[in-house]
């Protein structure tokens, strides 16, 4: 028999409840039904992933939690880990994965590991500078880091758009030709599909009224994902909609006391509902009626990809991300970011027009079910996977 491939995956944590946790908790179980040998070194754990993390194991998966709290100690661990397991690839996610994943794999095991790092943001977006809690300095030094371990300790890159690769090619120094694009995928069985007795169900649930037009936006309460804007806009045309309402279902963040203060500012704020974190975002999605993703940057937008699975209209920033995940006046309205006043207008156009909203959320469907299903994705980077192992 022959030897099964061996990926171990390094993340920060499972379950943060962001776009690119989800993703690797999706692709880990598609690469289990593929019978490689998987296993995931997280350096902190929150209360609510142990659902995920079971369900994980008993399907075959390894799940390494690394206590340390210290990078020379988290490196040290991991490298513990990459000697016993001899994994043919390390696949490291998000900036702090990256570093001590790249470290660790250094002169670690014999024969050594291939490194891949998943590039899934445009992290050092001109925007992101303007973030007022993200000092230049910082920020420089991160990048710093970022720089030399990709271009000295990685071996090859996945970037889930073309954007985020311009981005790492213009401010990593990445040569193009070491990242492959693949898009990232979302599981229809966990989406399920859209309907009426769905909808209602689901807004039941919520405690919805059946008749509401419901704009939902999903995301951690951060800087990047620019739910002030949306709250701002949402004030501009509530009188016009007396039926609609807000949702805003994500994580607290940094700019939860700005988002709580701007609520409890707003005329309209019964009609507002934060949501928080929920383990039932497809149920939510259901409930709605539009998507709304006001972000200031992005590497894909997986959220936006959720509302089109299940056939929502999307009004989002006009980003290079988001030009490859949607169609502009065919699946989505994009808008200039940061701007209230034409986030405000897009909104509006959708909130009363019903066939508009039908005709732009199958669109969405026919992109999703065409271009961003797990195993569509899966597909190719099991082939990644194969292709670094034998180089």
């Amino acid at each position: 028999m022959a030897r099964r491939l061996r990926v171990l995956f390094v993340i920060p944590s499972l379950g943060s409840g962001g776009g690119a946790e989800r993703s690797l908790i999706e692709s880990v179980s598609g690469l289990l039904d593929q019978r490689l040998r998987v296993s995931i070194a997280q350096f902190f754990r929150r209360p609510h992933e142990e659902k995920d993390e079971d369900e994980l194991r008993s399907r075959g998966a390894h799940v390494h939690d690394i206590t340390a709290m210290h990078r020379p100690q988290q490196i040290a661990a991991l490298r513990g880990i990459i000697n016993c397991e001899r994994p043919d690839i390390v696949h490291t996610t998000l900036f702090d994965a990256d570093v001590v994943g790249r470290v660790a794999a250094w002169h670690a095991a014999s024969p050594p590991p291939r490194v891949l790092t998943s590039l899934v943001n445009t992290s050092y977006d001109k925007a992101r500078g303007r973030d007022p809690r993200v000092p230049w300095w910082k920020l420089r030094a991160v990048r710093l880091a970022d720089s030399w371990t990709a271009r000295h300790l990685t071996h090859h890159f996945h970037a889930i758009t073309r954007a985020v690769k311009d981005d790492a090619v213009r401010s990593l120094g990445i040569p193009p030709d070491r990242i492959t694009v693949i898009e990232r995928g979302r599981d229809t069985a966990r989406l399920g599909e859209p309907s009426l007795e769905r909808r209602a169900r689901s807004r039941e649930a919520l405690g919805l009224d059946p008749r509401a037009i419901v704009v939902v936006n999903v995301g951690r309460q951060e800087y990047q994902k620019g739910q002030i804007h949306l709250l701002r806009a949402f004030e501009q045309i509530a009188d016009g909609y007396p039926d609609a309402v807000l949702l805003l279902a994500g994580r607290r963040g940094h700019e939860s006391d700005a988002i709580d203060s701007e609520i409890a500012r707003s005329h309209v704020r019964d009609r507002i509902r934060v949501l928080g974190h929920r383990d039932d975002l497809p149920e939510v999605l259901a409930a709605s009626d539009v998507f709304a993703f006001p972000s200031i940057y992005e590497g894909l937008g997986g959220a936006a990809i959720e509302a089109m699975a299940l056939g929502l209209p999307v009004v989002a920033s006009d980003l290079p991300a988001l030009h490859e995940v949607v169609e502009n006046g065919a699946s989505a309205l994009l808008v200039p970011p940061a701007d209230p006043l034409a986030l405000a207008t897009a909104l509006g156009r959708l909130l009363g027009a019903e066939g508009l909203r039908q005709r732009l959320g199958a669109r969405g469907r026919e992109i999703f079910r065409s271009r961003f299903t797990l195993d569509r994705s899966q597909e190719r980077m099991v082939e990644l996977y194969k292709e670094l192992a034998r180089a």
